[in-house]
């Protein structure tokens, strides 16, 4: 088989996917049915693990020269300035977490990004590719692809389903999407220019009497567009015209004039969940598999770590283990349901007028997110994300643990005994200062791995090729 993976989807997440898959060498294709890439902000916010996952990926540094961080939002009630807030207030690196902050950039930007990378291994998005059907059986699976009125039947080893939550992958194997559309609640999503506005701010406006019912403009990155957010009432089709409406009734203003409508959408509560991630060859990632409200910024983040949990998943089965293919689902799948629970009691919040709705704590970082025995005492335990550090290797340079941790390896840190490397382990001897030992070797200043690792000398920690730990010894 010349693509033994079929990713459908090109999104956030089975872009994340295919690129994880590329630069392992699995031939790997892309497909999407629309016509030309996205271009909206939708899901511009990325959270501090994300940010994690697109170092070891070689993106970070360019979705930092992209973005921005999380603008101040100026709070205006009845049109005039009264306070200045922060969803997130900014957090200092730390040793142990080098990007503590969210990160914005509108979801086209993020896609153009992986898009590019995924080029320097070879692979191309293939637009306007629908998947017709498919069906499986013990050695792979046979896929029909349409485009431009042409047929192409495909074989494969597995197939992704990463194409949404209407997902014609999902739809075909007949797994139910439970949870709930609420119709009751809608709001109007764009992309719009405002030039009376400052391009650094964001801006809330909202009536005095109800400070939490308002629209909200957020500065977007690389131009001069905001994200429009507003209720949304009635059935008149969204347009430039209606945003117009909207801003000059909650504002109380007529100086601001919005142009450059490049993008807007009704948006409803849809929470929901796929009763299983995986059917035998076939798997789901990404909104295909979880459906999130916006508050929070969770769902992209989810659906990359989706992409990014299986990749070096579907790499093992290619070079024949398949015993971590189950781990899928039941390690994904657990974290999709705590975050859609997050985010909906934010929205909830949100919808009660509760003031504590615009604040966003540790809990939606996802540095948090652990795939562990729940009885395990020990902190860190397996299945915890693997923490960075500051180090010097032996010629007194300084290197960090997560510049050991990048690339599609898993690694082994020895502290204070010589490592030994297996076959697709990178293994790495860690020492305190003064240490003698044999071979190259990295030294812990400080004491940051030491400490983070509740290492002491004779310790081995292996850390999986996704950096959560995946055995301690």
């Amino acid at each position: 088989m010349s693509q033994p993976v079929l990713v459908v989807g090109a999104g956030p997440t089975g872009l994340t996917l295919a690129l994880d898959l590329a630069r392992r060498n699995i031939p790997v294709r892309i497909v999407d049915k629309a016509a030309e890439f996205f271009a909206s902000s939708r899901g511009d916010g990325i959270q501090p693990r994300t940010l994690e996952v697109f170092d070891d990926l070689g993106i970070l540094d360019a979705v930092h020269a992209a973005g921005m961080p999380m603008p101040e939002m100026r709070i205006h009630l009845d049109g005039t300035f009264v306070t200045a807030r922060r969803m997130w207030e900014p957090i200092e690196p730390m040793p142990t977490v080098p990007y503590p902050n969210p990160w914005v950039l509108g979801q086209s930007g993020t896609e153009g990004i992986l898009r590019d990378r995924l080029a320097e291994f070879g692979v191309q998005v293939e637009l306007g590719t629908t998947l017709v059907d498919f069906d499986q059986d013990d050695s792979g699976v046979t896929a029909m692809l349409a485009r431009a009125g042409a047929g192409e039947t495909v074989r494969v080893t597995y197939l992704i389903g990463a194409d949404g939550g209407k997902s014609a992958v999902r739809t075909t194997l007949g797994i139910p999407f439970e949870g709930s559309t609420d119709e009751s609640i809608r709001m109007l999503l764009g992309d719009v220019r405002a030039d009376a506005l400052d391009h650094e701010f964001g801006y809330w406006f909202a009536a005095a009497d109800r400070p939490m019912e308002g629209i909200a403009l957020s500065p977007l990155p690389g131009g001069h567009q905001f994200q429009f957010a507003a209720p949304f009432t009635g059935e008149t089709q969204p347009s430039l015209e209606l945003l117009q409406n909207y801003l000059s009734h909650y504002s109380g203003r007529e100086d601001i004039t919005l142009t450059d409508l490049t993008w807007v959408t009704v948006w409803r509560p849809n929470v929901r969940l796929a009763r299983r991630f995986r059917d035998v060859r076939v798997f789901l990632a990404g909104d295909a598999a979880h459906a999130h409200p916006p508050t929070g910024g969770q769902g992209m983040n989810t659906g990359i770590q989706d992409g990014y949990n299986l990749g070096w998943k579907l790499a093992a089965a290619l070079s024949g283990d398949d015993t971590l293919l189950d781990s899928y689902e039941s390690e994904r799948r657990a974290v999709a349901a705590r975050v859609l629970g997050l985010s909906s009691d934010l929205l909830d919040k949100l919808v009660d007028g509760d003031e504590d709705a615009m604040q966003r704590g540790p809990e939606t970082q996802q540095l948090d997110i652990s795939y562990r025995d729940p009885a395990a005492p020990e902190t860190p335990a397996v299945g915890d994300r693997a923490p960075d550090a500051p180090l010097e290797d032996d010629a007194g340079r300084p290197v960090r643990l997560f510049d050991l941790f990048r690339g599609p390896h898993a690694t082994l840190l020895a502290f204070g005994v010589t490592a030994v490397a297996a076959q697709g382990v990178r293994a790495h001897t860690v020492v305190r200062p003064g240490t003698q030992v044999a071979g190259p070797h990295v030294v812990d200043v400080d004491g940051y791995a030491y400490a983070a690792y509740a290492a002491t000398d004779g310790a081995q920690v292996l850390v999986r090729p996704d950096g959560y730990l995946g055995a301690i010894s």
